[in-house]
């Protein structure tokens, strides 16, 4: 199998994009890029183990770091870059996806004969879920499209904060949003909800949805607490064509980080298989 990790990719964004490349055989095959959530990364959870099982079935398996995630290309898995965390939204993390289509897509990628440009799929976990269907309904080379415990709208984290919190925000400029694993305040600075009051229209999940005319697999657990079950319905009322598979587990489908183990919990491999399942249908 042919793996490389962590090249670096030139984004519009001014950081660059740490991405990992993973096939079993040099000849066109259907591409699956993934995008991670609000406070993950690529290789969260080793989910190496992910882009083999895809490559194994027949796929060409792409996955990478929002360039603002809060990582550095020399710390990978770790919030090293606080101030690019704080720097981060929606739109940055929607050019960072163009980016990596555009590098898979070109000739001049040096793995381009692993790619069958007329199959492009893409993946989202919980924020990233949101960011693939926005993107699924501007960029017409993507032929389906997976959402694992989505978001529905781009309202990360501050959806349920009180007004006075947002005020607050304002005024100061910055709130802090505790990472429940490594114990650091990662700053959120107000620009995340300006750049969402400038682009509503072009974040309105919802509505980017019920324009798709590709098939999309919604996956999400029913015992999601970060993002409620409810959420996988709603993507799933607005869509036309759409499939919905829910899974008696949480956020993250039983996984943690690290995960040291060499298999998948059951709950993310029954995501997994039907996903596999999904995109290898497709005609």
């Amino acid at each position: 199998m042919t793996q490389e990790k962590n090249f670096l990719l030139k984004s519009s964004t001014g950081k660059p994009v740490a991405a990992d490349i993973f096939y079993k055989e040099k000849k066109p095959q259907p591409l699956v890029i993934y995008a991670h959530g609000f406070n993950g990364f690529k290789d969260w959870g080793n989910f190496d183990l992910i882009a083999e099982q895809f490559a194994e079935a027949g796929f060409c398996f792409v996955k990478f770091n929002f360039s603002h995630n809060g990582t550095s290309p020399e710390a990978p898995e770790d919030f090293v870059d606080l101030e690019a965390f704080g720097n981060n939204n929606y739109t940055k993390e929607l050019a960072d996806l163009q980016t990596v289509i555009d590098w898979a897509l070109r000739d001049e990628n040096p793995h381009h004969a692993a790619i069958d440009k007329n199959h492009l799929y893409l993946i989202g976990h919980s924020r990233g879920g949101g960011i693939v269907l926005l993107k699924a309904a501007e960029e017409k080379r993507v032929k389906a499209v997976a959402a694992w415990a989505s978001v529905a709208e781009c309202k990360t984290p501050w959806g349920n904060w009180p007004q006075e919190k947002i005020q607050r925000w304002k005024e100061t400029g910055v709130e802090y949003y505790t990472n429940s694993r490594t114990k650091q305040e990662m700053p959120l600075y107000y620009q995340l909800y300006e750049d969402y009051q400038r682009n509503k229209e072009r974040l309105a999940i919802l509505k980017a949805v019920a324009t798709l005319n590709i098939p999309l697999l919604i996956c999400h657990g029913t015992k999601d607490e970060a993002v409620p079950v409810e959420k996988a319905h709603k993507l799933k009322d607005a869509a036309k064509n759409a499939e919905l598979l829910l899974i008696e587990s949480d956020h993250v489908f039983g996984r943690k980080h690290p995960w040291p183990h060499n298999d998948l919990p059951q709950a993310m491999q029954e995501a997994l298989h039907e996903t596999i399942r999904f995109f290898s249908r497709l005609p």
